[in-house]
C-alpha cells in the first residue's frame, strides 16, 4: 500500500505525483515512543554547564561570625553556611550530561510514526523545484502555496543551494536536509514541504558502499562555522 500525493511546481501547477511508501508514511503511531525519543533529543541538546558554589567553595574564612552564647541569636559556625548572606548553595546544580542512549530502531520508529501522522492528515507536500536561482520572494511564495500555518518545515536535498539561500532568513520556515530529518522537527512543524529531490533521496535512504564520498556545500560550511563562532 502507498499514499499518492500531487507534486506541484513553484506556481501551483500540478507537475506529477509521488507514491509515499507505506513502510515510512503509513505505520502505526506509537505516542509514548515518540515522546521518549523527542525528550531524549531535547535532553541531549542541553549544555549541562549550570554550576553553583557550595560552602566549601565560596570565599570566606572558617571563623565563627559571633560567639556561641550570650548574644541571643541562633548559633552559627561559619560565614560560608548556606543560611548566611554570600554563603554557599546547598544541593545546587553541578555540571552533568543529560544525554541518554536511544537505540537506532527507536529513533527510526519515532520518525516514521510522526511522518505517518502528518501524511494521514494531509500535512505533507511536495514541490518540484522551489527556485532555480536565489530569489527569496519567489521561494517563500512557492512554499506558502501549500499552507498558511505558522510553522513549516522545508526539507531540501544536498545541492539545492539556491532554495536554501532564498529561505534561510524566513522566520517561520525551518530548513533541514533530507538526511537530517528527525522526529522533533516533524512534531513541532505544522506542515512539511519536501522538494522532489529531497523526498526521492529520503525514501531511497543513505548511500552505501566504498564509492560514497562526503561533500560539504557552501551553505553547510557557513552553518558549521557559525556554530563554532569563527
Amino acid at each position: 500500500m502507498s499514499l499518492t500525493i500531487e507534486i506541484k511546481d513553484a506556481k501551483g501547477t500540478k507537475a506529477g505525483t509521488f507514491d509515499l511508501p507505506a513502510e515510512i508514511f503509513d505505520v502505526q503511531v506509537n505516542v509514548p515512543l515518540i515522546h521518549q525519543v523527542v525528550t531524549a533529543q531535547l535532553n541531549a541538546a542541553r549544555a549541562g554547564t549550570a554550576k553553583t558554589k557550595n560552602r566549601g567553595e565560596v570565599s570566606g574564612g572558617g571563623k565563627k561570625p559571633f560567639k556561641q552564647k550570650g548574644t541571643g541569636r541562633a548559633r552559627q559556625g561559619s560565614t560560608r553556611s548556606p543560611n548566611q548572606r554570600h554563603g554557599g548553595v546547598a544541593q545546587g546544580p553541578v555540571p552533568r550530561k543529560y544525554d541518554e542512549r536511544t537505540p537506532k530502531k527507536m529513533i527510526k520508529a519515532a520518525l516514521t510514526g510522526v511522518l505517518s501522522d502528518r501524511a494521514r492528515n494531509e500535512r505533507i507536500h511536495i514541490v518540484s523545484t522551489i527556485v532555480e536561482s536565489v530569489n527569496s520572494k519567489a521561494a517563500i511564495a512557492a512554499v506558502r502555496q501549500f499552507s498558511d500555518r505558522r510553522r513549516v518545515l522545508v526539507v531540501l536535498a544536498h545541492g539545492e543551494e539556491a532554495s536554501w539561500r532564498s529561505l534561510r532568513n524566513e522566520e517561520d520556515l525551518h530548513l533541514i536536509r533530507q538526511d537530517q530529518l528527525n522526529a522533533y522537527d516533524v512534531v513541532v512543524a505544522d506542515d512539511l514541504v519536501f522538494s522532489k529531490k529531497a523526498i526521492t533521496d529520503f525514501v531511497a535512504g543513505p548511500s552505501k558502499g566504498k564509492s560514497v564520498t562526503a561533500r560539504a556545500f557552501e551553505s553547510e560550511l557557513e552553518e558549521a562555522l557559525s556554530l563554532i563562532h569563527i
